[in-house]
């Protein structure tokens, strides 16, 4: 087990995996149900401590929700479902995707992601130390969104809350607290808050009035407070099939994962003599099972086990479980290009149902082949924390799609003039949310039975990660839990340090 940082901080955590034997030395065969980060790094490190694995996944390629696949015909054209920021921090995504690309070289920075309002007001993260709190410091100091007179109305003491952390139970500290009513009580600047916290907790496919005030705070110090790997993040050079899962696909097959693409779990049954997965079409027989699928197909599966008798409450816990409001992505392909000085990246609020903006050949390899040879500009929108209605009504989701397009040409004018060649909509709402409710009440990677393990980013963790970092940190717990029990080291977790500045 390395002990090396994995990055520049020197506060990281290293939380060390369970020891014991470097192998299995008894045959364990376990199923993996979800290919996405949680359920590869799950895969992955069983497999590589010996274990026989099977990796069951509902679509027809790896990734999860952060897959991407390619569109009919010749033109590099791919689809995915939206932007998604690799930050330096994701310690546990870094060394899952390490183990087929060793020196991460499919990750490139983006030299800034600013955030932007109608009225022109800007923040940026560029040229901002990386180590905290001067990182933050010299934020506000170069932000307009914050003055002297809005600065002497913050809650001071709340302000400080975000320094004063304690992991696991900060989470525990603000159940019951929306991240809307969090930022009331810390009475930061109306300029800042849009500009600087909004935007962060609509990325998490929330509206900030169901959202968690622990969940917040986590990503407050997460991101800015607490670690010193900087402001900045990475992304795939290309789309993320190509970058990311198709290599990593390859070093599961020369671990020996048998992965079983289009294939849903239908049913499961677990006892205390073994577990029995059933899929369409036959049925197995394996000694435990990760269930790593997206949070509603989780529940689905939960609702319907075969389980131990007292196992109720438990149930009822991954029931009361809720997906965040639907999303739609928008990508265009258009007949010429965005003015040059355009960020790869641009958050945004004020723009009405937009939430942000890409431009794609700025950094994916296969949209600037597109790019080069059509003479134009491949461009993505995001709406989160749309209303329900939006998932299941075709009208509502046009709308807001002209919406988008609308607002669009508000924030870069010239796409108004530029013809749309092709146009992708893509709308979901299968994604977590965390909202106020009692931390410890939320599921969290052990169950009432040592054969059934969960990982994802809707499964309680009580290190501060989020989103993809959670997914692969969970993946990578629920393969310790099994390990442990059966006497055999593995994985060691890395996070951002789990206390804040001004906290002993």
């Amino acid at each position: 087990m390395s002990t090396s940082l994995p990055g520049r901080d020197r506060r990281a955590v290293r939380h060390p995996g369970p020891v014991g034997s470097s192998r299995l030395e008894d045959p364990r065969h376990v199923a993996v149900i979800g290919g996405g980060i949680a359920g590869l790094a799950a895969a992955t490190v069983l497999a590589e401590h010996g274990a026989s694995v099977t990796l069951f996944e509902s679509s027809d390629r790896l990734g999860g929700r952060v897959a991407s696949w390619p569109l009919p015909g010749h033109d590099n054209r791919t689809m995915s479902r939206g932007f998604h920021a690799f930050f330096r921090q994701y310690y546990n995504l870094r060394a899952l995707l390490k183990r087929s690309d060793p020196t991460l070289r499919h990750l490139v920075p983006v030299s800034d992601y600013p955030l932007q309002r109608p009225d022109g007001m800007r923040d940026s993260f560029t040229n901002l130390p990386r180590t905290p709190p001067w990182s933050v410091l010299e934020f506000v100091r170069q932000s307009d969104s914050f003055t002297l007179r809005s600065l002497a109305k913050v809650n001071v003491k709340a302000a400080l809350e975000l320094m004063q952390v304690h992991f696991p139970g900060t989470y525990d500290d603000y159940d019951g607290e929306s991240a809307a009513a969090f930022l009331d009580r810390l009475r930061f600047p109306p300029d800042a808050r849009a500009l600087a916290l909004e935007v962060f907790a609509r990325s998490f496919f929330a509206d900030p009035r169901d959202f968690g005030a622990g969940e917040l705070v986590a990503m407050f110090h997460t991101y800015f407070m607490g670690s010193a790997e900087g402001l900045l993040f990475d992304v795939p050079d290309d789309d993320y099939d190509t970058s990311l899962w198709a290599p990593l696909g390859d070093h599961l097959a020369k671990l020996g994962i048998e992965v079983h693409p289009g294939t849903p779990v239908t049913w499961l049954s677990v006892d205390d003599d073994g577990v029995r997965v059933t899929t369409a079409h036959e049925s197995y027989a394996v000694d435990a099972v990760v269930v790593a699928a997206d949070p509603r197909a989780a529940r689905e599966l939960v609702a319907d086990m075969t389980l131990t008798p007292d196992a109720g409450v438990w149930k009822e816990q991954v029931a009361a479980t809720y997906n965040a409001p639907p999303f739609i992505v928008v990508r265009l392909w258009l007949g010429g290009h965005v003015h040059g000085d355009r960020p790869a990246f641009l958050g945004t609020t004020g723009y009405g149902p937009l939430d942000n903006v890409s431009v794609l050949e700025r950094f994916e390899e296969g949209a600037a082949t597109w790019s080069r040879t059509h003479r134009g500009s491949v461009v993505e929108l995001h709406a989160y924390a749309c209303a329900p209605e939006v998932a299941t009504d075709p009208d509502a989701a046009a709308a807001v799609v002209a919406q988008l397009i609308e607002e669009l040409h508000r924030a870069y004018p010239e796409t108004e003039t530029l013809p749309v060649v092709e146009r992708k909509v893509l709308v979901r709402d299968d994604c977590t949310l965390i909202g106020p409710e009692k931390w410890q009440e939320r599921p969290g990677v052990t169950t009432p039975s040592r054969r059934l393990v969960l990982a994802g980013d809707w499964v309680r963790c009580d290190y501060p990660v989020a989103l993809m970092e959670r997914a692969a940190t969970t993946g990578f717990m629920a393969a310790n839990e099994l390990l442990s029990g059966w006497g055999v080291a593995g994985e060691d977790v890395w996070t951002v340090p789990v206390r804040g500045l001004l906290r002993r």
